[in-house]
């Protein structure tokens, strides 16, 4: 079957965003919604909309280049989305110390989310809402001084965090004695984002120096002797002892995650002028469908064990499962949204640069295109039991999320023009 993720783009994902959750008077996006595409609030996180300010100028790029079309607005109006959503972002979620409220209301009030009534909760938040004003400095770069200055503060803050494992992470809370390959994994992406910006805003050399610094630092994080990422095959939280290896945290990977930091890895790579070790991706690649994939039911899988099937392992405490492990335990066999459009990419990419991928790219091709697309409400559904069923029940934050998919989308587009 022949997918054409382009007119998947511009038919079916960008009218239903376009039509229904666009805030055009205080800038961003609305996500709360359900599996039916009913709206249950309009409050903000900022994870989303640090990922909505990337998608608009990514879109933005897109349009005017004419790689894409949009019946409903043209490279202008995702420049000004772009650039709305900054400046919400700026306004609103900054708490000038390098991290950002995990949740404002509508008009940008923030939310406290944390036991404490604490604000920042979340290494991620911080991490997207850098992203998203990276990106739209990009295109709008008389800001560019502006919010690259507040990238930067998050971006190098968060390194910091991370490195201490002083970071709160929700909605992924990290145990004691674990380190996350989220954590790098999304350190490289903002950083190399970042630097995309880099021929048209005027920071100093020494600017440029410090975000690729952070790029490549998570580079040898990832790739390295002691990385998340081996020669054929990874950690998704790396224990600081072998004790801990043999626990359900320890011995569960989650094949989406793996297949996104491959191409991330890779975009990051070429953009510093290396060439990715295409064999070593493709034998990670190759592992994470392997264990991931339901042969039963067809699908991706949410969480594993490293061997494949349900995860299993001790328990950190016998008496009580961690936030992290009853995730685990619960949701493991769901199919999501997330999982499926990062490895079609994935698979797509690698299909280019390695024989032998294109079994897999088909099939989990065949498999995203018919289980999630939303024939009744639009959009995708994005979580489904693991026979398919549309499931409304939150995994991760209680929204509807464009992120994964339209970027994926994009990029897939890429693909089909070079084919």
């Amino acid at each position: 079957m022949k997918v054409t993720w382009k007119h998947h783009l511009e038919k079916d994902i960008l009218p239903w965003w376009n039509r229904r959750a666009i805030d055009t008077e205080h800038g961003g996006v609305f996500t709360n919604f359900d599996n039916n595409g009913e709206l249950l609030s309009r409050n903000k996180y900022t994870w989303s909309q640090g990922r909505w300010a990337w998608l608009a100028a990514e879109l933005s790029e897109e349009l005017a280049k004419g790689n894409i079309a949009d019946a409903d607005a043209d490279a202008g109006q995702w420049a000004e989305r772009a650039r709305y959503t900054a400046q919400f972002l700026l306004a609103h979620a900054l708490l000038g110390d390098g991290r950002t409220a995990y949740l404002t209301s509508r008009e940008g009030i923030p939310i406290p989310q944390g036991p404490e009534g604490e604000l920042a909760i979340s290494v991620f938040a911080d991490l997207f809402t850098a992203l998203g004003l990276g990106a739209a400095a990009r295109i709008h770069p008389q800001y560019g001084p502006k919010w690259l200055d507040a990238a930067d503060t998050i971006l190098h803050r968060a390194e910091r965090d991370w490195i201490a494992r002083t970071c709160l992470s929700e909605p992924y809370p990290v145990p004691k004695g674990f380190r996350d390959l989220a954590g790098p994994m999304n350190l490289l992406h903002t950083a190399a984002e970042m630097l995309r910006a880099r021929q048209v805003c005027p920071m100093t050399p020494d600017f440029w120096t410090s975000i690729a610094a952070v790029r490549d630092r998570s580079l040898d994080l990832l790739l390295g002797d002691d990385g998340f990422l081996g020669e054929d095959a990874w950690w998704e939280f790396y224990p600081a002892s072998s004790e801990l290896s043999d626990t359900l945290l320890g011995g569960h990977r989650t094949p989406g995650h793996l297949l996104e930091a491959l191409w991330m890895i890779a975009h990051a790579l070429e953009q510093a002028g290396e060439t990715p070790p295409w064999q070593r991706f493709a034998r990670l690649g190759m592992r994470a469908f392997e264990v991931g994939w339901d042969d039963n039911a067809s699908g991706m899988f949410r969480y594993v064990h490293l061997t494949g099937g349900r995860p299993h392992g001790r328990l950190l405490d016998a008496q009580a499962s961690t936030p992290y492990e009853a995730l685990l335990t619960q949701t493991w066999d769901t199919k999501l949204w997330w999982v499926h459009s990062e490895a079609v990419y994935a698979a797509a990419m690698l299909a280019e640069h390695v024989p032998g991928m294109e079994p897999w790219c088909e099939r989990v091709s065949e498999y995203t295109f018919s289980a999630f697309p939303d024939q009744v409400h639009g959009e995708w559904a994005q979580i489904r039991e693991r026979d398919g069923t549309p499931l409304n029940k939150v995994v991760a934050l209680p929204v509807k999320d464009p992120f994964h998919i339209i970027r994926s989308l994009i990029f897939l587009s890429r693909i089909e023009r070079r084919s």
